[in-house]
């Protein structure tokens, strides 16, 4: 994809950009509209596919109420609720406007939802893709190893396999300057009071995106989850959080505003958390997709990132990815094939014959290639799984030259099949909406938060609450449980 907008983003704007952006009913530039119309089915394949029915048509309602003072015509836009587990927000200049669940479910009334929306609707209105365009590729099945030969062994190889990206659709950012973010949180506040919101909304949903970051940063190595590049590529700054708290008091209408608190956690009620069964789940070392019935763990270390396609991993020996698919002949025919896809014909490889296995009951081959670059030999391992006769799962792991995949040996050999009984037993984390009770406390209500670690952070971070908070009868608060798989 050509261009996005995002929320976490951090390129000069023009003075005359913000006079523009106030022009009534002003229509996008039709290139973009249908860049972006084209793009759009693409787009929400990558990351999960769309929410529908009366949460979509809620965040559409919070989006269009916005975005009617932008000054570009309000059905210029379309608001999308993405399925996916990274906490963002973005837009394309064509004007459809993403958010995730991920990230509203850290959100604690409209007011927030509403300033989320608002501030990728100013950097539509405000045209920032004009002052800079920096194009950056969306991980793909090559996209990711050239990235991962990229970090072992520097340029040569991981360059140009990295060229050779043409599995998925690519996707690019926009990289903003810290005054263009500043200037898109100020139109969306300026959007927030006109649409009658309390412009505390503002400080609050970037106030909980930095707590949400910096808990993950401390909780990344225990439950073996990576943060995508793509949601960490400009993090959020705490000035922007200062600076809207300033620009909300400047306003004089904090606490006069709606913030319609209880609708929107009726809305929030069953929000998935983190990953959805149906695209598999990472659990501590362990990745689980009960409808795929695949088990796997990775070495102590290493971490893991899930996608629509493929679950990348990522340590200090090495990089790999786990995908497959279906696939008619041999397994040795199904390896060679994958190589010769990731040299490309532009790298000189040295692949030694398949070797047959068998893994937990399940028939597998595997050989490491050698490829030669300007710095040096990189290891190139496949090892591949007859899941069924026309199914085929497989790791690609890269290494230093030399060292083969001894290091990912124990995930290797971990895979199996999952029984039905375990299958069943797989269900998401989803948002529960409680409210307080007589006798509960902080420490209590944080105990039935669905993680084995870091439950009362979790519970804190997602509430905005202390340690010492002292909870009231009849408030609400958010707490992350197991619920059900959608049928």
């Amino acid at each position: 994809m050509r261009k996005a907008f995002f929320l976490l983003g951090g390129a000069a704007l023009a003075a005359s950009s913000i006079i523009y952006a106030q022009a009534p009913g002003r229509v996008l530039p039709p290139r973009y509209v249908q860049e972006s119309q084209q793009e759009h089915p693409k787009l929400v394949d990558e990351f999960g596919g769309a929410e529908t029915g009366p949460r979509a048509s809620y965040v559409d309602s919070v989006g269009r109420r916005v975005a009617s003072y932008s000054g570009v015509a309000p059905n210029a836009y379309r608001f999308t609720v993405l399925n996916s587990a990274v906490e963002n927000a973005f837009a394309t200049p064509g004007g459809y406007v993403y958010i995730t669940r991920q990230l509203m479910a850290l959100m604690d009334d409209e007011s927030q939802l509403a300033f989320a929306l608002g501030h990728e609707v100013g950097h539509v209105a405000a045209n920032h893709q004009q002052a800079r365009e920096n194009y950056a590729q969306r991980s793909s099945v090559m996209g990711v190893l050239g990235a991962i030969l990229g970090s072992v062994i520097g340029g040569g190889f991981g360059n140009a396999v990295a060229q050779m990206a043409t599995t998925r659709s690519q996707m690019a950012t926009l990289s903003f300057s810290r005054d263009q973010e500043y200037q898109a949180d100020t139109l969306g506040l300026r959007y927030l009071v006109n649409a009658g919101y309390d412009p505390a909304g503002a400080a609050g949903v970037l106030a909980a995106i930095t707590r949400a970051t910096a808990l993950e940063a401390r909780v990344q190595g225990q439950d073996s989850r990576q943060t995508p590049e793509w949601a960490s590529t400009h993090p959020l700054s705490e000035n922007r959080v200062q600076r809207a708290s300033v620009e909300a008091r400047q306003t004089g209408r904090i606490g006069t505003g709606q913030k319609n608190r209880d609708l929107f956690l009726n809305q929030l009620e069953g929000v998935f958390v983190d990953d959805d069964p149906a695209q598999g789940i990472i659990d501590g070392r362990t990745f689980t997709h009960p409808d795929l019935r695949i088990y796997f763990a990775v070495p102590q270390g290493y971490l893991m990132q899930n996608g629509t396609t493929e679950v990348s991993i990522s340590g200090s020996a090495g990089k790999a990815q786990f995908s497959g698919g279906r696939y008619n002949g041999s397994l040795e025919n199904y390896i060679g094939q994958l190589l010769q896809a990731l040299g490309g014909g532009q790298v000189r490889m040295s692949v030694p014959p398949a070797r047959r296995t068998s893994v937990n009951g399940i028939p597998a081959a595997y050989t490491t290639a050698q490829a030669y670059t300007r710095s040096g030999t990189v290891d190139v391992s496949v090892f591949a799984y007859q899941w069924s006769p026309n199914t085929v799962y497989h790791f690609v792991m890269i290494t230093r030259g030399g060292t083969g995949f001894a290091q990912f040996v124990p995930m290797v050999e971990s895979i199996r099949r999952l029984g039905p009984n375990e299958a069943a037993q797989i269900r998401p984390r989803v948002i529960h909406v409680e409210t307080v009770k007589p006798g509960d406390t902080v420490q209590a209500l944080a105990s039935r938060m669905a993680y084995r670690t870091f439950q009362l952070d979790r519970f804190l971070s997602l509430n905005n609450l202390a340690a010492n908070s002292r909870l009231v009868p009849g408030q609400k608060v958010k707490l992350v449980v197991y619920g059900s798989r959608r049928a």
